[in-house]
């Protein structure tokens, strides 16, 4: 199976001249180096989406409007119903703070009506439509938000944004195949002479094909390690800057088995070079025939 690595050494000089000018290994090198980085991204997006997914499942918000007169007794029921957990009241006085930084003095004004809110968790099972009819009875005018509605087109583009990540690593290994194509149809040009003595001398297209698909692999697994630990190094630099990377990412961070996945990509890339250039070769030189 991969008796094609083990080319003889008076063969493999037949092929010397591809291996001084071949810039397969510097475009794979390329095309590995933006794949990881790429990949990477669409990772550490959905962990971040698995982080927020999380977080907000079971989180609720009530909101009450008027400035919240009745928030110490709607907080006092909350805490008393079964299946809630916990209980944070957000104080008019406080939303009116966050506002001052978009709004300024005009945050403080009692022409600017501002509601209070109050931050919960429940358990799964809870009976959310009998918290409503208790918070009702308080609170007419108060009203429970689900996290998960308010979050769901910024989950909704995180899972476009992997989308897309994952459709650009498709679409760079394709134009690796393809460059990995054109370089071994370029090198079949160049030696066509030689082919043709060898198959006079009883070489089978296999016995040439083994040539070519030795050297491409060499090239493309130099190439897709080159590239990878370039991009490692990147993401290493990217990662020192962990408070930045924290608010970008909800402290969401490459795990174990993400880092696994982009160690095996270079590998994969390889091994998608070589085949390509296998079935390249094939096909030119049967249709040479």
């Amino acid at each position: 199976m991969f008796d094609w690595l083990f080319v003889p050494q008076p063969e493999r000089r037949l092929l010397g001249a591809v291996a001084r000018r071949a810039p397969t290994a510097w475009v794979i090198a390329i095309m590995s180096f933006s794949i990881l980085l790429i990949a990477a991204t669409g990772l550490a997006l959905a962990n971040t989406a698995s982080v927020l997914s999380r977080a907000i499942e079971a989180r609720y918000a009530l909101e009450v409007p008027a400035g919240g007169a009745q928030l110490d007794a709607l907080t006092s029921t909350l805490r008393t119903m079964p299946g809630v957990t916990s209980v944070e009241a957000v104080p008019e006085s406080a939303m009116r703070k966050i506002l001052q930084r978009w709004l300024g003095p005009a945050a403080n004004s009692s022409d600017l009506p501002v509601p209070a809110l109050v931050n919960f968790d429940v358990r799964q099972g809870a009976d959310l439509v009998r918290l409503q009819a208790r918070v009702q009875a308080i609170a007419p005018g108060a009203r429970i938000i689900a996290h998960r509605e308010s979050v769901a087109p910024l989950l909704h583009s995180l899972t476009l944004l992997q989308v897309v990540a994952f459709g650009l690593v498709l679409l760079l290994s394709a134009a690796a195949a393809a460059a990995v194509v054109l370089a071994a149809r370029g090198a079949l040009d160049t030696h066509r002479f030689t082919i043709e003595v060898m198959h006079g001398i009883g070489a089978t297209d296999l016995q040439v094909t083994h040539l070519f698909q030795r050297k491409i692999a060499i090239d493309a697994f130099i190439g897709s390690i080159t590239g990878g630990a370039a991009a490692a190094a990147v993401l290493l630099l990217l990662a020192g800057g962990s408070a930045f990377a924290g608010e970008l990412t909800g402290g969401a961070t490459l795990g174990v088995k993400d880092i696994i996945v982009l160690a095996l990509l270079p590998l994969a890339l390889t091994a998608l070079a070589t085949w390509v250039a296998r079935a390249a070769v094939l096909r030119a030189l049967r249709e040479a025939l």
